[in-house]
């Protein structure tokens, strides 16, 4: 098991969620890829999307529904600064994550994170599991529990 993986199962385990991790056949690195392989809607791929925070340096996650996009604006008044593109080593070195298996969970650095409201239509979402090839599905209020995700209205 990769260490990205067994950090997203210990922080499910370590919040009492019991949930199976699943290893899809094919490549999950989009939500397109991500909901053909889980057999469900793309809205229902809880995609994490990592911005920089251009004043703090920080790690800003926003997990949104796979047919959404964040739109700058609303996410840099979101979290409260002008945010700024997440590169790959950016992404790598403070979530601990390689894009394409971004988790909204267990990054090892502390993350402020935010949830895309239409996430919440359903009783189910499926969200990366540290790998581009493992996801776990989850309801989106307990998703937002354990990530400590702040419900907000940021996409186009």
């Amino acid at each position: 098991m990769s260490k990205s993986l067994a950090r997203v199962a210990a922080t499910l385990e370590s919040a009492g969620l019991a949930c199976e991790i699943l290893e899809m056949p094919g490549e999950t690195r989009t939500a397109g890829d991500a909901a053909r392989e889980a057999g469900c809607e793309i809205d229902q791929i809880a995609k994490s999307i990592v911005f920089r925070g251009e004043e703090s340096d920080s790690v800003v996650l926003f997990i949104t529904a796979g047919g959404n996009r964040v739109d700058g604006e609303k996410a840099s008044k979101a979290a409260g600064e002008a945010l700024g593109r997440a590169d790959a080593n950016f992404v790598r070195e403070r979530t601990g994550f390689a894009i394409g298996g971004v988790a909204p969970v267990g990054q090892l650095t502390p993350s402020h994170v935010f949830l895309d409201p239409k996430l919440l239509e359903y009783s189910i979402v499926y969200a990366a599991a540290g790998t581009p090839r493992h996801i776990f599905a989850v309801a989106p209020t307990r998703l937002a529990e354990i990530a400590g995700a702040r419900v907000v209205e940021f996409t186009t």
